[in-house]
């Protein structure tokens, strides 16, 4: 225990050292007098003239009195309305807390917020213990100072306490009043009130205030609080701290004070003349806001247990801490007036209504960003919530609204945090008239609204019978955990409150806002599930079905025996006469299932009895269109089997509704929405539907011939079919001589298409191997492993080395080779063993496949390859396609026309020869084989199926175009690229938009208005509108395409009359009725991805509902644009629809290769999972599309670049960019500018790396100058994160108390640091894409590269404008993909049409 003691006394001595070192420091704050007495006092304390005891308490006494406390206790304490009393116990209190305490070791002290100001005074001594003296005894003090008295014991227990208090970093104290650190030097203290300042009840009976004569009663006499306003004004805690009051801290109890000048409420004038100095007024009980009304300013007010009172001018010390709040609240104005006159507006929207406002004249600030829309994000939505409480139970909350989800996700606003027991509100609200520039009441065909409002009402009626589905709560919210307030008119319908109970609705003051906005946000956030595919192979019905006691008898003879089987025309079953093509029901043996529906495709007797063949149909329910269908609706489907007769129920009528021969004249007329009455045995289709694929399609025309008129199956001849495509078939056999172990041929068929010798394929990547490796970059984990955590503290939240966005693992894309014989091995017999095709191929190499590597693919061109000399042998099975493949010197034409004729068109000009690793010139075999006589259509037979089309093929008419929310128009450039159609209209609301498409589209008419207005005028009969443009009439419109928005009803997630109401009123069902109307060839809708999931995929079936009623062939799938050649991961939901008459399209097949993480484009609807039609996956023809491809030629620039026209400065140096700049010489770029970046938002790009997958976890905490001249502060980690605990070296790794798993308590407001807080992760996290090589955002330019738009496109507006434009388009090399598609179809058509018309003459002929 000696060594205990000894460690201790080295401890005291330490401890009394660091003492001494402080109080050296403070002697320079006091004055010389007091300076001499705390020397004279040690000096007796050293002589022993007086104890250590004495010497603390004289100490204690002279500090007291001769110092400002951090606390609040001021010299002028009297004055600020503290008593002496108190002063003095706190003074004690706190010498002992901050002189007398443990001293924390100097290597760990803390360097305080901005060490360039004047330190406080207390400043100067520790914050670390934990363990303080003062709480002891003075007997326990004076032994633990003297360590002679101490027991071994009690030395040990004291030092290993001591030493503990060593090991860990605690937080630095804070003020438990306001919550301010002590050690902050912006904490600022009160300076005192004048000597004539009244108290608040003095001062209101002051008779300058009084606004009646001295015969009236005063403010006793109001009905409500008497209303002042106040100037020059502070507030302060009871510590005399200066602090914010919209930081929660009323709302937590906290005693908040204010003095000021106070004035009469019909004074304007913000001066001090005529007014009452007055003090500590309060505390405040509540504080609140009102001028919502379109007004310049909001008027911000405090109210105390005697009056109201509204702010006008801020005291000179409160102004800086009063201006943060003034842009506070303003910013909520602008956001609450704003969404109250745009309830759809996007965040980008918002984001450009705050960028261009310009504050009022008085305030102190000139500008708004999104930074301080991000900073204040957590007050500004507290503040929508205030609003829409204040709001009538029918408003539509703000809350809800597509903006503020998406800042509430942007910045991680916790909802409800404050509205329980709020103080604060937001007074008498004005309402505001709604923007007559936002979008009408839909205006609909009678046919969608009735499909709308008839399964509407069934839907209610439904719920209404189920009780409907209870609401929720989240249950953690303190809005949940308050109690109903008895006086809204929801709880006075309450049983428990005297009322009938009725309306079910939830307490006005207990609305729920994380439920809201988690309704709003749930189909945003719709999860991929695995959930199994359904195959479509035939469905065993026979476990299901009932077989019943039935009298069965043949009518008639037997028409025809095989086999055992005698086939029958007629059947009596129960004395019902049943004929093959007749229509029947089968019983299930579960009663709740419906009747199964079947054709009676043949009647036979064999050794199992009495058969029938059914081909099956499927009810509409069974469908995708699920319980939005006609429950009278079937579709034919590729389903059958061979049954017993004892399973019918019965006969059925099942009719065919085949489109009349006016319907595209019968758009918009009054029809009846029942197709036939329901009298339990009548049914009728339209379509064939594809169970995997959700394609409904005009039912094919197989017709059985003479001979099997009585046991033909369309299923099965269709089924068959399928089947025989997928086995290779081989052709024109070939004459050989010296092959005695192979025969050869000159073609085969397989997939539905002829390959012959000579032809390109494409094969997958594992179908052979190069002659030599490529040095492929290698993949490096981008991982660093010794970080320093200190200066890199956030680094340790990079788990994995996936970059999102990355294409390292996208696979190869396909391999490409020639055909050089096609052929079958010989069996023992000395045949052909033809149920194995083979094919021997010459194998292409694409520039990355050489030995220079990836690199050689930047710079040549994506469908350039070298020939090879190598040969392999693979099975025809593996054969995924067919291309073209031609020796460049050989065309007729120029590479780049060849080229742009179709994707699947490929060239070589070289041969590279892996063993020397050189490149030569094409042997003549290579040039013989392709070369297959001159002109254009190098000798292609004309009965081929070519996927390209020849130069016999007719001639595409393009179709006339309306785009409908065309924005600048990347549909109609798509659809212009791929020669399909020409947009004669678009209609676009928003005015940038709209020239951007005029500046575009020269020839087409734009109209800039609401959508609703223009149909309802057509349907009306008008020719033109207000402005005198001409309308399209019916007929007009070829082709319908357009992305309506959903905001109009994306907050409905369960169904009421009222989200209904919006649902109808959607502009979804505006175009649709568009359609209707109209009845285009072609219909196209398009829209985020989640389009498809909306409201548990509800709005997606009732979109097909429609389409399917009106007569169209539709279906829908999910696309990836960055498979169809764009530098991006955007996945798009497609709906298709074709006329009767027309070819439904497929989606078109990948082009490129991409990640597969961004390839999951299946979609779930009703637990069953849909694929759209595309067979290669998340493979391709082409490589990836890169960032580098897409800008490296672009010349550099700094942020907030504004030069709307510079040169290029160089050549393209990718394929990418050959095609993007265009054909045409255009020596000036534009567009090519980027937004100016907040001085820490730029500060904060400087500081993250240009290394794969940098960004805000890579900054570092550190003190740096900004452009502005500013410094940035180091983070403050001050709680434990229950979660990733500590760092390695001991540190915290909170900066909130949600960290901790708590409720968050950290404001808003920035803590103007490198890395980011909480409000400012959505910088990083959300929408800012920095430029790889250089510390900036992206460019204007650079995005529209991305989306895949040509340098030529021309953009309109401001920056904002300009980079929403680009971001909302639809990328137009996809457009451009659906329109080949379309194209192939319309071609396909009409080959069919002039093949049925030669048939015809021929017929004519032979007749």
């Amino acid at each position: 225990m000696n060594s205990s003691k000894t460690v201790f006394e080295l401890l005291i001595l330490s401890f009394q050292h660091h003492v001494k070192e402080k109080l050296k420091l403070v002697q320079d704050f006091l004055h010389v007098d007091a300076q001499d007495q705390l020397t004279s006092l040690e000096e007796k304390m050293k002589s022993s003239e007086i104890s250590m005891e004495v010497y603390i308490s004289k100490v204690k006494a002279l500090l007291g009195k001769e110092l400002p406390l951090e606390n609040g206790v001021e010299q002028n304490g009297r004055a600020n309305g503290f008593s002496n009393g108190s002063h003095d116990d706190e003074t004690m209190v706190l010498l002992d807390k901050h002189i007398f305490s443990f001293v924390e070791s100097p290597a760990s002290s803390r360097v305080t917020r901005n060490s360039g100001k004047q330190p406080t005074i207390m400043s100067m001594f520790s914050r670390v213990c934990v363990y303080e003296l003062h709480s002891m005894s003075r007997e326990e003090k004076r032994d633990e100072l003297n360590p002679s008295a101490l027991s071994d014991a009690s030395v040990f227990s004291t030092s290993v306490t001591f030493l503990f208090c060593f090991s860990f970093q605690t937080p630095p104290p804070k003020c438990p009043d306001c919550r301010q650190y002590l050690d902050d030097s912006d904490l600022k203290f009160f300076q005192g009130d004048p000597d004539n300042a009244l108290d608040e009840p003095e001062m209101l009976t002051d008779e300058r205030l009084s606004l009646f004569d001295s015969n009236e009663d005063g403010f006793e006499s109001y009905e409500e609080l008497p209303q002042h306003k106040i100037t020059n004004f502070s507030v302060y805690d009871k510590r005399g701290h200066l602090c914010p009051f919209d930081a929660g801290l009323i709302e937590k109890n906290v005693e908040l004070y204010f003095s000021c000048v106070v004035k009469p409420i019909y004074d304007d004038n913000p001066c001090l003349d005529g007014g009452v100095p007055a003090k500590k007024l309060g505390p405040i009980n509540a504080w609140w806001i009102t001028g919502f009304d379109g007004g310049e300013k909001a008027l911000i007010g405090f109210t105390t247990a005697f009056a109201d009172y509204i702010l006008m001018h801020p005291s000179e010390e409160y102004a800086p801490i009063f201006a943060l709040m003034q842009e506070k609240i303003y910013m909520s104005k602008i956001v609450v007036e704003f969404l109250q006159k745009n309830p759809d507006a996007t965040y980008e929207d918002l984001l450009n209504k705050i960028e261009t406002t310009v504050p009022p004249a008085g305030l102190n600030f000139n500008c708004f960003t999104e930074d301080t829309l991000l900073r204040h994000a957590q007050f500004v939505v507290e503040q929508v919530e205030s609003y829409d409480e204040a709001g009538d139970s029918d408003e539509q909350p703000i809350i809800v609204t597509p903006c503020m989800r998406d800042l509430i996700k942007l910045a991680g606003v916790t909802l409800g945090k404050r509205r329980a027991a709020r103080r604060q509100a937001i007074r008498h609200p004005t309402k505001i008239e709604k923007d007559s520039k936002g979008p009408t009441k839909a205006t609909t065909t009678t046919l969608v609204y009735q499909i709308f409002d008839t399964f509407f009402s069934d839907q209610i009626e439904q719920n209404d019978k189920d009780g409907g589905a209870k609401r929720q709560r989240c249950g953690v919210c303190e809005v949940c955990q308050s109690p109903d307030c008895g006086k809204c008119v929801a709880c006075k319908d309450m049983i428990k409150f005297g009322g009938s109970g009725k309306s079910k609705q939830a307490c006005k003051q207990r609305r729920c806002p994380n439920l809201a906005v988690k309704e709003a946000e749930d189909d945003e956030t719709i999860e991929e599930e695995d959930v199994p595919v359904e195959k479509s192979k035939k469905v065993s019905h026979a476990k299901r079905k009932k077989q019943t006691q039935c009298k069965l008898s043949w009518i008639g003879e037997p028409i025809q025996t095989e086999g055992k089987k005698q086939y029958y025309k007629k059947v009596s079953v129960n004395d019902e006469v049943l004929e093959v093509g007749d229509c029947v029901s089968v019983s299930s043996e579960d009663p709740s299932i419906p009747l199964y529906l079947a054709r009676i495709a043949s009647l036979w007797e064999d050794n199992n009895g009495k058969m029938f063949h059914a081909h099956w149909f499927l009810r509409g329910i069974h469908t995708v269109l699920g319980e939005s269908s006609d429950p009278l609706e079937l579709v034919i489907v590729d389903e059958c089997e061979d049954m017993l007769l004892n399973y019918v129920q019965g006969k059925v009528d099942v009719m065919y509704k085949a489109p009349s021969n006016n319907w595209f004249m019968e758009g918009g007329m009054d029809v009846e929405i029942k197709v036939i009455e329901d009298d339990g045995k009548s049914f009728f289709y339209q379509f064939w539907y594809d169970t995997e694929f959700a394609r409904f399609e005009t039912p094919p025309k197989t017709s059985p011939t003479d001979e099997n008129m009585f046991k033909f199956c369309g299923s099965c001849v269709r089924t068959k079919e399928r089947e025989e495509q997928e086995v290779p078939r081989v052709s024109e056999p070939l004459d050989q001589k010296d092959e005695d172990n192979k025969a050869l041929y000159a073609s085969a068929f397989f997939k539905g298409k002829q390959f012959k010798v000579g032809d390109g394929v494409y094969l997958p990547p594992e179908a052979f191997n190069f002659g030599v490796k490529p040095a492929s970059p290698q993949k490096r984990s981008h991982r660093k492993e010794d970080v320093d955590e200190d200066l890199y503290p956030e680094y340790y939240r990079k788990s994995s080395d996936y970059i999102k966005g990355s294409n390292l693992d996208a696979p190869e894309p396909f391999r490409v080779a020639r055909i050089k014989e096609i052929f079958c091995h010989r069996r023992s017999n000395n045949k052909p063993d033809n149920s194995e095709v083979k094919l021997r191929l010459y194998k292409f190499y694409r520039p990355e496949n050489t030995h220079k590597g990836v690199k050689a693919s930047y710079h040549t061109d994506i469908n350039q390859l070298y020939w090879s000399d190598e040969e392999v042998t693979v099975s025809m099975t593996e054969v995924l396609g067919r291309c073209q493949v031609e020796y460049a010197e050989d065309l007729n034409e120029s590479i780049q026309e060849y080229s742009s004729g179709g994707p699947d068109r490929f060239y070589f000009l070289e041969a590279y020869n892996a063993k020397s690793k050189s490149f030569e010139d094409p042997p003549n075999h290579a040039r013989s084989a392709v070369h297959k006589g001159k002109g254009k259509g190098k000798g292609k037979g004309t009965e081929r199926d070519d996927s390209n089309v020849d130069q016999q093929a007719p001639k595409v008419a393009k179709y006339r175009t309306l785009d409908v929310f065309s924005g600048c128009g990347g549909l109609s450039e798509g659809f212009h690229q791929a020669g399909i159609s020409e947009t004669l209209w678009a209609i676009e609301m928003w005015e940038p938009a709209a020239q951007a498409f005029r500046l575009n589209n020269p020839g087409t008419t734009v109209f800039t208005e609401d959508c609703n207005v223009l149909l309802k005028l057509v349907m009306s009969g008008e020719k033109t509108n207000s402005l005198g443009q001409k309308l399209p009439q019916k007929g007009d419109v070829e082709m319908l395409c357009g992305g309506p928005p959903c905001q109009g009803f994306s907050g409905m997630n369960r169904f009421n009359s009222r989200t209904y109401s919006k649902f109808k009123n959607s502009l979804v069902v505006s175009y649709l009725s568009y359609c209707d109307y109209y009845r285009p060839k072609f219909f196209l809708l398009e829209n985020v991805r989640n389009f498809v999931s909306f409201k548990k995929s509800m709005v997606l079936k009732l979109t097909l509902r429609c389409l399917v009623r009106m007569g169209y062939q539709c279906t829908f799938g999910v696309l990836q644009a960055g498979q169809y050649g764009v530098a991006q991961t955007r996945r798009r939901a497609i709906i298709l629809a074709a006329a009767p008459g027309e070819k439904l399209p497929h989606y078109p097949e990948p082009l490129h290769v991409f990640a597969p993480r961004a390839c999951s484009l299946s979609v779930v609807v009703d637990e069953r999972k849909y694929v759209s039609n595309v067979t290669r996956g998340n493979g391709g023809i082409y490589r990836t599309i890169t960032v580098r491809d897409t800008m490296s030629d672009l010349p550099e620039i700094r942020n907030g670049a504004a030069a709307l026209e510079i040169s290029y400065n160089g050549e393209p140096q990718s394929w990418f960019q050959r095609q993007i700049r265009g054909t045409q010489y255009q020596p000036i770029l534009k567009d090519h500018i980027c937004k100016d970046m907040s001085a820490l938002v730029e500060g904060r790009m400087r500081h993250i790396p240009l290394a794969p997958g940098s960004d805000w976890r890579d900054l570092p905490n550190l003190e740096v100058r900004l452009k502005d001249g500013t410094m940035t502060k180091k983070l403050r980690y001050t709680h434990s994160d229950k979660k990733n605990g500590r760092s390695s070296t001991g540190s915290l790794r909170g900066v909130c108390t949600c960290a901790e798993g708590t409720p968050a308590t950290r404001q808003t407001d920035t803590q103007r640091s490198l890395i980011p807080t909480d409000v400012d992760l959505s910088l990083w996290f959300q929408g800012r894409v920095l430029h790889p090589e250089q510390h900036r955002v992206v460019s204007v330019r650079e995005c529209a590269r991305s989306q895949g738009f040509p340098d030529t496109y021309r953009l309109f507006g401001n920056i904002l404008d300009k980079h929403r434009q680009v971001g909302n388009a639809v990328p137009p090399p996809l457009s451009r993909a659906i329109g080949l598609e379309i194209k192939q179809c319309v071609l396909e058509r009409m080959k069919e049409e002039q093949t049925s018309e030669i048939k015809l003459d021929m017929m004519e002929v032979s007749d």
